[in-house]
């Protein structure tokens, strides 16, 4: 945790003496809005009180070029308990980055921020998701690999997802 603290100061840092940031023109060809769904099962600590979990995908986007994005990325995503396990959530409030290798095809991306839990009596904990997919210009379906790293217990989940994409004007 604590390599992961002084590299996000070390960003923030280097960022803070920037030379020049360049204007972002948001157009429909470079920024979009991104809503869907994700199904998946919970692996690690998880599988032990919980049988599956569901969940909703929110992200903004904007294209650096034709192949790389970044942007935040929120949602939630519901943990059914199991065995007189009350049921539980997380809700990721991240930043996220996904490299496309082509307009239309396989891409790869991560999200990287913080998981607030529900339901349990810890707050939440440091946020990782890494996908894989395919995407065009509407629809992204992929896979991912949750985790939230909380105090007393990591909350991990294999799925995949669906997001459509809606364009800003």
């Amino acid at each position: 945790m604590k390599k992961v603290v002084l590299f996000v100061a070390t960003l923030c840092y280097g960022l803070s003496y920037a030379q020049e940031i360049p204007e972002v023109d948001i157009t429909t060809r470079n920024s979009w809005f991104k809503a869907g769904l994700t199904a998946g099962v919970p692996m690690g600590d998880a599988k032990d009180i919980a049988s599956f979990n569901v969940g909703v995908d929110v992200r903004g986007q904007y294209l650096f070029n034709p192949h790389f994005g970044i942007g935040i990325a929120s949602g939630y995503n519901h943990f059914f308990g199991k065995d007189e396990v009350d049921d539980f959530g997380v809700i990721p409030l991240a930043g996220f980055a996904r490299y496309y290798f082509q307009t239309e095809g396989v891409f790869v991306g991560a999200d990287f921020g913080y998981g607030f839990l529900t339901n349990v009596d810890n707050s939440g904990g440091l946020y990782f998701n890494p996908q894989i997919g395919y995407h065009n210009k509407k629809w992204n379906i992929y896979g991912y690999y949750q985790n939230t790293f909380a105090e007393d217990i990591t909350i991990r989940s294999l799925g995949v997802g669906v997001t459509y994409n809606i364009m800003f004007k």
